[in-house]
């Protein structure tokens, strides 16, 4: 098999291409022949040693993958060879509430992922791919789509008639555009780029916001709220960008943290928390019940992932580039084959 592994350190330039024995499906696994894989800003953290500095070496990256069941192991049930399947980011998390056991089973590390033409899986962490994506868009749901659909609706209990406010234009931010969409919300989305805001607007965002220009931001939100706040936040930027979202959300609102693209370090304001009632959640990606319900209500509406650019497996190391260069709308995907 054909891969790439972080060895001899962290850093771009320890993503080393390699090849391994061809991995052999032990009982109730299953072999998958990778087609496609995306890049979250998880899976750049973890190549450069931000994610887990202590994460043992060498390791195959990327949580997100999607390609063909080519073999099976003893017991297997749920899948058969010949499916095009998707794998499930926290392998033994299926329903109901994580574990500290949930932290020791997630793909691209500790496990080895997707950054590889052959990967293998648990078969209760085959999740089918939905018959009318393609691989490339397929393999971008596992991570980010999941963690919006976690975000709005397993946990977030979104109803039509919500404002929710969105930041940036990346793969969680858009699916949860296109989730709250679907779900009759009304979207506020925030970007540094006029162009990505139009083409937000084009996707259905009611409204944009360009933080540069406008780096209060969370007055904007609220006075678009006619002085009330939003109901959710999607909160991807962490601790540079959480006090303005808690500002900006309505008393007894939501926000969602997922992400850490302005730092995971800071004080937080914790009497507005108090003083507004407001829940404040982190969002760990989310459980195969959560992923099939995505899947389902995607396939319903006919929903297609936004897929800005895709790379030949060639040129793994120009993808995360380009996703660290930010100059993305929506995801990032290699094609394996």
């Amino acid at each position: 098999m054909n891969a790439y592994e972080i060895r001899d350190g962290f850093g771009l330039d320890k993503l080393v291409r390699c090849e391994r024995p061809d991995p052999q499906p032990g009982p109730f696994q299953v072999r998958v022949r990778v087609k496609a894989t995306s890049l979250n800003y998880r899976d750049l953290m973890m190549v450069r040693g931000q994610y887990n500095p202590k994460q043992k070496l060498p390791l195959v990256p990327n949580s997100d993958g999607a390609g063909v069941v080519d073999a099976v192991g003893p017991g297997v049930t749920r899948v058969k060879v010949g499916d095009r399947v998707m794998g499930l980011f926290a392998q033994n998390w299926f329903a109901g509430e994580p574990t500290r056991a949930s932290h020791t089973q997630t793909l691209g590390g500790p496990l080895d992922g997707a950054l590889s033409d052959t990967m293998l899986l648990h078969e209760d962490g085959a999740v089918p791919t939905p018959a009318y994506l393609s691989d490339e868009e397929a393999a971008t749901l596992p991570c980010a789509a999941v963690t919006a659909w976690s975000a709005l609706v397993t946990q977030g209990a979104l109803k039509a008639g919500d404002t929710v406010l969105l930041q940036g234009t990346g793969g969680v931010s858009l699916f949860a555009l296109q989730i709250a969409r679907m779900m009759g919300a009304r979207v506020l989305l925030t970007s540094s780029r006029d162009d990505k805001l139009e083409r937000a607007r084009a996707l259905g965002a009611h409204e944009g916001i360009n933080y540069v220009n406008t780096p209060d931001w969370d007055k904007v939100a609220r006075s678009l709220t006619g002085g009330v706040g939003v109901d959710h936040v999607v909160e991807v930027g962490g601790a540079g960008t959480l006090e303005r979202s808690l500002r900006a959300v309505r008393t007894g609102g939501t926000v969602s943290v997922i992400g850490v693209l302005s730092g995971g370090a800071g004080a937080v304001p914790v009497t507005p928390i108090l003083m507004n009632n407001l829940r404040v959640q982190g969002i760990f990606v989310g459980h195969r019940q959560s992923f099939e319900a995505l899947n389902r209500a995607f396939t319903l509406h006919g929903i297609r992932p936004v897929v800005d650019r895709v790379f030949p497996f060639a040129e793994a190391h120009a993808a995360f580039e380009y996703l660290q260069s930010g100059a993305h709308f929506g995801k990032v995907v290699i094609r394996v084959d």
